[in-house]
């Protein structure tokens, strides 16, 4: 018996195609997932998260030893209720290391390379009407990608032989996305035995308040916007790596404050959809002067971290700079990420291309890239006690 063909032979095998965009990985789950219940995507998310066989799948798949503390996935729906409708072409979930977002742009980055090259009509049924346009300058497959949070238009350049164009960025449309926080933001006081040593040090005058100043916005999960200076830290994101573990342990406790805070929670409850209502990430902007290139970090689920500029945070942020008047209605922001920004040519632009009401539709674009691809084992072995998906985390002391 060959044991690679053995395992890769098994009916209960979980296939995937493994890519990362601006280092942040996207385990694409192409076969082999669980059915999973409900008439509506947002219904069979709550299924999947809901029953602990089916969510176990997940952790095997996201945590160690198949995975880490940063993997991140992409579960294909192939029908959902906007797919039978015709107003999508296929629909995903995504996951990480707590649970099942409700978007994911470096994700969607991703898939949109990934849907364009594959032919497999199991994988993908609709692949076939996927709609082009051109112009003088490229090719463009459009993709309609059924989100937990919507219906999200992805733009893939595509070269003359039908294939993703790796040198060119996929670029997405944002549901509509909206700055949630009143002007001009949200303060949230700290008291000194939970405030971290940074904010503590900056605030040394006995008068000074333990108060934080936060903007929430929503770009198919609602994100806290705060600056690196706000929560003490005057060298931002370029200081040691012990800053950055500094850094992490401050947003876990906004996050926390934050989720007790009334007036905050009612900035992130969604106006449409009560499985959309929910704080995901925290994100840390760096302390720069330039309005269009931002540096930052973010930390969602739980303290997980975005090795990407997190392209569903530029379309949650760039409402809010466009309503502060930083930025205009088509103009270019690029973002980077604390990693992307040590690496040229991995940042995500993001533009404001629509006004709906209050909302606005953001365009954003990146380079996705293929790692390789994995056939999972499931179950594991009866022996396996540790093959269910552990953590192991660092302390920030």
């Amino acid at each position: 018996m060959d044991i690679c063909k053995f395992l890769e032979s098994q009916p209960s095998a979980i296939r995937s195609i493994e890519m990362h965009t601006a280092g942040e990985p996207t385990r694409i789950i192409i076969s082999g997932y669980p059915t999973l219940e409900g008439a509506t995507l947002l219904e069979k998310r709550r299924y999947a998260s809901e029953r602990p066989q089916i969510d176990g799948v997940r952790k095997r798949l996201m945590l160690e030893p198949r995975g880490h503390a940063g993997m991140y996935g992409a579960i294909l729906v192939q029908e959902t209720e906007l797919t039978l409708s015709g107003e999508a072409d296929i629909g995903v979930l995504f996951c990480h290391n707590e649970g099942y977002s409700t978007m994911c742009g470096h994700a969607t980055i991703a898939l949109g390379r990934f849907l364009v090259d594959t032919h497999d009509t199991e994988v993908f049924p609709r692949r076939q009407s996927l709609r082009l346009e051109k112009d003088s300058h490229e090719t463009l497959t459009v993709l309609r990608l059924h989100a937990p949070c919507g219906t999200v238009k992805v733009y893939v350049p595509t070269t003359p032989q039908g294939t993703s164009d790796a040198t060119k960025p996929v670029r997405f449309q944002s549901v509509p996305s909206f700055v949630s926080s009143p002007k001009p933001g949200i303060t949230v006081d700290l008291s000194s035995e939970i405030a971290w040593p940074k904010l503590l040090g900056s605030r040394r005058n006995g008068n000074d308040s333990l108060s934080i100043t936060v903007d929430i916005a929503y770009g198919g999960a609602f994100y806290a916007l705060v600056s690196a200076t706000e929560l003490g830290f005057t060298t931002g994101l370029r200081g040691s790596d012990r800053d950055l573990k500094e850094i992490a342990e401050a947003a876990r406790i906004l996050r926390i404050v934050l989720n007790k805070n009334p007036k905050a929670r009612e900035s992130f409850t969604h106006p449409e959809e009560q499985d959309l209502g929910f704080l995901y990430g925290v994100t840390v902007i760096d302390t720069d002067a330039d309005e269009k290139h931002k540096t930052w970090v973010c930390f969602f689920a739980d303290e997980q971290i975005d090795r990407s500029p997190t392209g569903s945070c530029v379309s949650a942020h760039v409402p809010l700079a466009v309503d502060q008047g930083r930025l205009l209605m088509g103009e270019w922001c690029s973002y980077d990420s604390f990693l992307s920004v040590q690496h040229p040519g991995n940042a995500f632009r993001g533009r404001a291309i629509e006004k709906i009401e209050n909302t606005y539709v953001v365009e954003v674009e990146g380079f996705a890239h293929y790692t390789g691809t994995s056939t999972f084992s499931y179950p594991q072995e009866q022996v396996d006690t540790m093959g269910r998906g552990f953590e192991l985390r660092l302390s920030v002391s």
